[in-house]
């Protein structure tokens, strides 16, 4: 039976503002709308309050009369999800972190960043690179810490450095009832106890809030080396993906685009990129040296996979480029086709099983008549398929639904997961039981144990 959760009331929005400012607690429509959807194609819901928070104390003191009155409480940092992780479904407080975005202190030579997470990675970046450091995991969006850390985020560079799960150390989180916790350490190992901090990591805000996090940084590579190959057929670039991974090449980032997309770009962007299935490589080295034998490797592997051609060495404006339209790659789709939606579908399988998930989504999307556009984060398994379609017609939302029902349903059934970054949020909800079975059932367990009245972003990872 689905929990009842009361709106707010306007004495407790009242409340909220003498406790936090009248400045930061609003119930205006436009910033009720603003906080009703992010980026994915799930319908809105509306909150009854937004809080801006400027403290932990602030956090606190919202969630303390939620668990209170049976508020729901969701977390929001920069709106830029994919499967509906911050919509507020149930209403209630919807707590907004942009405001809380400070570097705290930069450990230098322990490579390590103390901040607030509300802060977006890209600027913590840009602060950090003063340093020669950098915080590796990079989703493309502007995604906040706090996100990233919600939904486990990954990226492009995942296949190097790992998902954000390895690149945090410790956090600041308050608890359903209102408690501050300090888990993890600055110590870049420990076999203390149960491991907290991985447990909220990618939880969705559903077991705690995040405020603030230690984050492991990496020294930026003092050369690179990007490598863009082209494939007469997208199998053919899924099976020079494997063999580049298995034979030890170890690429920084390896990411897949299908013609259609490099079209879309193309378009969007006026560039002028060959029209095919391409793969993006980008290598990290000590010198130069190093990186022209890592080259003389993989441009054998992607030629005998029938690689039309393999450019190196591209300038570093051209990188940047390259990488920002790779990263806008859905946004491009979006601007080409206004009134149009986007079922952006993300699963995850063994890299061995990448090309055959890639080629039942195609048979998939060709089967129900659907427009599919493929790219992804080949190099750890990651597939992305964005499903065109209208969403005032029905028979169209339908064939998208199915298409994503199977290519979800195979990407479990080959060994995978039904998200491979973007969180369950509510897309996923459907699919959660078939992937993890009896686990399930301890998942709701944890669930009851650290939040026994749901109020931390119900609706959310566990289906009702």
């Amino acid at each position: 039976m689905s929990r009842q959760y009361p709106p707010v009331t306007p004495e407790d929005v009242d409340a909220l503002k003498h406790a936090i400012g009248e400045s930061h607690v609003s119930t205006g429509s436009s910033n009720l709308d603003l906080h009703s959807k992010d980026e994915s194609y799930h319908e809105p819901h509306r909150p009854d309050v937004v809080v801006w928070p400027q403290t932990t104390e602030d956090v606190v003191a919202c969630v303390k009369l939620a668990a209170e009155k049976g508020y729901a409480v969701t977390p929001w940092c920069a709106g830029t999800s994919l499967e509906g992780n911050p919509i507020p479904i149930k209403g209630g407080l919807v707590l907004d972190f942009t405001e809380m975005n400070r570097i705290l202190e930069i450990r230098e030579k322990d490579l390590q960043v103390d901040v607030e997470v509300g802060i977006q990675y890209r600027e913590l970046n840009n602060q950090l690179r003063h340093y020669g450091l950098f915080f590796p995991p990079d989703p493309g969006a502007w995604a906040a810490i706090g996100g990233m850390i919600g939904n486990n985020a990954s990226g492009v560079r995942t296949v190097a450095y790992g998902a954000t799960r390895d690149c945090v150390l410790g956090l600041e989180v308050v608890t359903a009832d209102g408690d501050v916790l300090h888990l993890g350490s600055r110590a870049i190992k420990s076999s203390s106890g149960y491991d907290l901090v991985r447990l909220m990591i990618g939880s969705e805000g559903t077991l705690g809030i995040v405020t603030r996090a230690t984050l492991r940084l990496r020294g930026l590579p003092p050369e690179y080396l990007t490598v863009v190959a082209t494939f007469p057929a997208i199998h053919d670039a899924c099976e020079a993906v494997s063999d580049t991974i298995r034979y030890g090449l170890n690429p920084a980032a390896l990411e897949l685009m299908d013609a259609a997309v490099v079209a879309e770009i193309n378009r969007d962007q006026k560039m002028t990129l060959a029209e095919r299935p391409m793969l993006f490589l980008e290598f990290h080295n000590v010198n130069e040296s190093a990186l022209e034998s890592q080259f003389e490797m993989v441009q054998g592997v992607l030629q005998e996979h029938g690689a039309l051609t393999v450019e190196r060495g591209i300038g570093a404006d051209e990188r940047v480029r390259l990488w920002e339209v790779r990263h806008g790659a859905l946004e491009s789709i979006k601007r080409n086709h206004p009134g149009a939606s986007v079922l952006l579908v993300d699963t995850c399988v063994p890299i061995s099983r990448y090309a055959e998930m890639v080629d039942r989504a195609k048979e998939t999307v060709e089967r129900e008549g659907a427009v599919g556009f493929f790219w992804g984060h080949a190099g750890d398994g990651n597939l992305h398929l964005g499903l065109l379609y209208d969403p005032a017609d029905a028979a169209a939302k339908d064939a998208v639904a199915r298409v994503n029902r199977t290519v979800v349903e195979h990407g479990i059934a080959a060994g995978g997961s039904c998200t491979g970054e973007h969180g369950v949020g509510i897309g996923k909800l459907p699919f959660v039981e078939a992937e993890h079975g009896k686990a399930l059932d301890y998942m709701r367990r944890i669930k009851a144990a650290l939040d026994p009245k749901g109020i931390l972003n119900p609706g959310k990872m566990l289906p009702e």
